[in-house]
């Protein structure tokens, strides 16, 4: 209650959330659902194009690779955005999908860190906008297929229009530049009250912690000891998210439901459907992340993945043996969803804010947010030929993936719930170092630019 209050206070936080997300995970959203809806008109339009150019058609492989090609170039841009999160995390106020949780993890104060952190999920609002938006009642027919690309140009103006209303996050203006006024007043500015004596005082232990250490490069957290688990935790983790499968569901959800069996005239409603069960999912994380914590949504979603997907596959080798199969699976689909959404979507996004300290957090966001988008764009030209080759097979591979990220999970990721990022950081060191008493010292009296990759 005293949280929620606190919350409440801090409207400009609230704001400040809201405008990040719409040109962070919003616009991820609604880019990664709308390509789904004209699938089939443009693979016609490739086909035609090719025609008559050539005077002959291309064959289905062919027209499905392009397809493939088309859908995955997407993370491509964003794995370009991912390379210059770091340094342009604060030279440039843009909020990308690879800056918004870090920005929101440092502005949140620590009794819901997680909660504020997790709100990027919320914003798969963005697929269940494309998904509806790509309705044939609207701007999926097959004729509009260009407008309906086109539209994810809204929500970009929208954050552009609402940027310069965004404060400063606090811990780098104390930080990073040492600018204990500025970071003052962003506090009280982010909190609504005057009063953040004990936080200011928490940032300041951090602030000395750090001293003396610049900031760290990409390639140099792979080859500090003292980063060791937050490395391994930010690449397995990271990768699990991706190849667990879920994204392949909205980028090719018509496809999958119809290999289900589901009617055509039903597909574009059930589409709808995966959207709207991971926003139910991600608002249920938010309210779940601070109680339960993060080592248990990430388990428990991973695991009931597990199981559903593996329904899923029975539930398509016995399509045609019971009427009732094809909705079954459907289910399946839905339920693989909310598990994701309560889990896995959340929690792995904020893992770089809070495993890393200040000094080495915008290149962990490099890291992760390379990593995610190339794992993307691969699992985006892979799916197709998947689903094609291995049949009601298709989530099998995945399904791996869901156990290893499980597995990990329970025996190495450390609970980060409730506290602070110097309580997180020494935590960390011992793991890293167990045979000290105590994790090396951090000395010297250099304020860190952690900006400066």
């Amino acid at each position: 209650m005293r949280a929620l209050q606190r919350l409440i206070q801090g409207r400009v936080l609230l704001l400040t959330t809201c405008a990040a997300g719409i040109g962070g995970t919003f616009q991820f959203g609604y880019n990664l659902s709308i390509i789904n809806a004209p699938t089939l008109p443009i693979q016609e339009s490739i086909n035609e194009t090719w025609w008559l150019r050539t005077g002959r058609p291309l064959s289905d492989h062919l027209v499905l690779f392009v397809w493939s090609l088309i859908v995955s170039l997407y993370p491509l841009g964003g794995l370009f955005g991912a390379l210059l999160a770091g340094p342009l995390a604060v030279l440039l106020e843009g909020l990308s999908m690879n800056v918004q949780p870090m920005y929101l993890g440092e502005s949140a104060p620590k009794e819901f860190r997680g909660a504020v952190a997790m709100t990027p999920a919320i914003f798969a609002l963005g697929i269940v906008i494309g998904q509806v938006v790509g309705l044939r009642e609207l701007l999926g027919d097959p004729g509009a297929w260009p407008l309906l690309l086109a539209s994810c140009l809204v929500p970009g103006l929208l954050q552009l229009a609402s940027l310069p209303l965004l404060p400063e996050s606090s811990r780098y203006l104390l930080i990073d530049r040492g600018d204990t006024e500025a970071c003052l007043a962003a506090l009280q500015r982010l909190r609504g009250t005057a009063d953040v004596a004990g936080e200011l005082a928490e940032l300041e232990e951090e602030r000395v912690a750090c001293q003396g250490q610049r900031a760290r490069r990409p390639w140099e957290l792979f080859q500090d000891r003292g980063l060791r688990r937050q490395v391994t935790s930010l690449v397995v983790l990271g990768s699990a998210v991706e190849l667990c499968g879920n994204d392949s569901v909205y980028a090719y959800a018509s496809s999958v439901f119809r290999a289900a069996g589901i009617p055509e005239g039903k597909v574009q409603f059930a589409v709808l459907g995966t959207g709207s069960c991971e926003l139910l999912a991600a608002c249920l994380s938010c309210v779940l992340i601070e109680r339960s914590g993060r080592r248990v949504l990430l388990i428990g979603g991973y695991c009931l993945m597990t199981c559903w997907g593996s329904i899923f596959t029975v539930a398509l080798c016995l399509q045609s043996s019971f009427s009732w199969m094809p909705y079954l699976a459907m289910s399946c689909i839905f339920a693989f969803v909310l598990s994701f959404g309560i889990g896995p979507a959340g929690v792995t996004v904020i893992l770089a804010t809070e495993l890393f300290d200040q000094k080495a957090r915008p290149a962990a966001y490099m890291v992760g947010g390379a990593l995610v988008w190339t794992l993307l764009f691969l699992v985006g030209l892979g799916f197709p030929f998947i689903k094609e080759g291995l049949s009601h097979f298709l989530y099998m591979p995945f399904l791996a993936f869901c156990v290893c990220g499980a597995i990990y999970t329970g025996f190495f990721l450390p609970e980060t719930k409730g506290k602070t990022f110097l309580e997180i950081s020494e935590e960390l060191h011992r793991l890293n170092f167990p045979w000290h008493s105590q994790g090396p010292k951090w000395t010297g009296p250099e304020v860190i630019l952690s900006t400066e990759l």
